[in-house]
């Protein structure tokens, strides 16, 4: 199929308008922040609790109780982790869960459900598909969820133990 440039020209137009109005839907939908850094949401505490065991899955334990303790503590660890970060990288961790929690811009581009319905295996084929996307946005996007999870994940010192990490030098704690 041979694609001219104006047909380029309106897809691309018609994408931009898409994503703006996402982003318009998202800013006239999200209440305003009492304060100007991140909150995680509900919704996006359901995105993380999705994402988690698709990006740590063989890590988790076994046992349910243990694995849903496990997924919500690395969560509480990536909403940590990214109130440490400087307040325009927070907006911008707040804007991609924006647009991962609000229904048009989630199904347009992660391609899938409600997240609480989601599939382990839609989620990992919606991680997959942005890892391996042309547009370098959804790749940064997709570096960036990946980094906030692991970085939760690992931040615990009982999963050191799993790839051989002993933890800090004591001369250095």
């Amino acid at each position: 199929m041979q694609t001219s440039r104006r047909a380029f020209f309106k897809v691309g137009l018609a994408g931009a308008a898409v994503l703006a109005a996402g982003g318009a839907a998202y800013r006239w939908q999200s209440a305003p922040a009492a304060a100007p850094g991140f909150r995680l949401s509900p919704a996006g505490q359901a995105m993380l609790t999705a994402l988690v065991p698709a990006l740590a899955g063989p890590m988790l334990p076994a046992e349910p109780l243990a694995r849903a303790a496990a997924v919500a503590a690395t969560v509480e660890r990536v909403r940590h982790a990214v109130l440490g970060l400087p307040l325009a990288t927070q907006r911008e961790v707040q804007d991609l869960f924006g647009l991962l929690t609000l229904a048009p811009t989630r199904r347009l581009l992660a391609g899938v459900p409600p997240w609480p319905q989601a599939r382990p295996d839609q989620v990992a084929a919606f991680l997959d598909s942005w890892r391996r996307h042309r547009l370098g946005l959804l790749q940064s996007g997709y570096h960036a969820l990946h980094d906030l999870v692991l970085a939760g994940w690992y931040a615990d010192p009982a999963t050191w133990s799993a790839i051989g990490y002993p933890g800090p030098l004591k001369e250095l704690s």
